[in-house]
Order: C-alpha cells, then structure tokens, then sequence
C-alpha cells in the first residue's frame, strides 16, 4: 500500500502524545496485497474510511481487510467540474474545496466522529492518499493539540513516501497547497476553530471524547 502510515506518535503542545495503533491514512486500496490486508486485520482496523467521488471507486473498488466495515464519505464528488479535474495532483483549487465544497464538511466530520465510535483502529483513505487524505489528517492532529509546524511536516511527508521528485510537483504535496485549506478555513469561518465548530459541527464533547481516545 502506497504512502501508509500511522498517525501517532506526535507531541502535543499541551505535552501530550497522540497515540499509535489507533488511526492510520494511505492510499486506495484496491491493490492491497493479502500480506496487507493481514496486516491490517493484525492492526485491529476495524474501520475503513474511503474519501474518493463514486467514479474513482468504480476503477478501483476497495479491498478491506477481514473483520472491517467498508464506510464511503465522498469528499468533492458534488464539486464542480473545474474542482474536480485535479482530483489526483492537488492544487490551491482542490483544496479550498475542501472546505467550501457541498458534502465536504460532512465527510471529513463522518471520519472524526468515527474515531470516536470505532472499537479498534480506522483506516482512511482517498486515491494517492495525499490530498483528502492528508486534510483529514491535518484537521485531526490540528484537533488534538498538535502545533502547525508539526503538522505541516507530517504533510510533507508524502513527498518521501510517494518518491515526489522536484521536477514533478504533482506526484507529491505542497506546502502552499496546504496554506490554501487553512486559508480558506480563516476566510470561511474566521478561523479553524470555527471550522471545526461551524463547518465540521464537531461539539465541544465529541473534541474531548476524540482527545481522551487518541491522546495519552
């Protein structure tokens, strides 16, 4: 599985840790291997979050690991066509829609209430698992207490994971692209905790109940 990863193990600036073994991001996993799948099924994931428009999972319908529940939160597929046309390289445009596209909120919310709800780990996901999948990311570990620069860098980290040369921006993420999404959250909602409170709907219960969950 390409661009896989665990996303704990990070500081919070409250000097907390997010925990590992709870919450993993990678990419489609329509070529995941059965040594994959085993894996994850060893991982305890319970629950596999799939980001992609309705076209993108007819390519390549997932493969989910024995004992998971298959869930779809389509991130963009109510964008419109100039959105959605760089679906699979990123770009300032892609991700304000992020924020601003029908059905978006709900299906970056529908994930983090399910960390919450989930008896063992999850599992998200879009195609390249570096766009949707690294927002949702983001938002999470933003929620959690996590500083920017942290959080930034964990972004980045696509870049590696997907052999993202300099030469060929699309394959991997930008930092720019990223600041658009904050950018877009400030412009919509006054800030990100208004995105969270205003455009995700997240409670001020469910952002502790997600924070006693992930956070040791």
């Amino acid at each position: 599985m390409q661009n896989a990863r665990d996303i704990g193990g990070y500081r919070t600036t409250d000097g907390r840790t997010v925990r590992t073994g709870l919450v993993y991001r990678t990419g489609q996993l329509n070529n995941a291997t059965a040594a994959d799948l085993a894996g994850l099924t060893d991982r305890r994931v319970r629950s596999v979050y799939d980001l992609r428009t309705v076209y993108e999972r007819a390519l390549g319908p997932d493969r989910v690991p024995a004992g998971a529940t298959a869930n779809w939160a389509d991130v963009i597929g109510q964008a419109p066509p100039e959105v959605l046309a760089p679906t699979l390289t990123g770009g300032d445009g892609l991700y304000r829609a992020f924020i601003t596209a029908p059905g978006a909120n709900e299906a970056f919310a529908s994930v983090l209430r399910s960390v919450i709800d989930t008896d063992g780990a999850l599992l998200f996901h879009c195609t390249a698992g570096k766009d949707r999948t690294g927002w949702a990311a983001v938002v999470l570990l933003t929620v959690l207490g996590v500083d920017r620069a942290t959080v930034t860098e964990d972004y980045l980290l696509s870049n590696r994971y997907r052999n993202a040369r300099d030469d060929d921006p699309l394959n991997g993420v930008q930092q720019s692209w990223l600041d658009a999404a904050f950018d877009q959250a400030n412009q919509t909602y006054g800030s990100f905790a208004g995105y969270v409170r205003e455009g995700l709907k997240l409670t001020g219960a469910e952002i502790a109940a997600l924070r006693a969950e992930l956070l040791a």
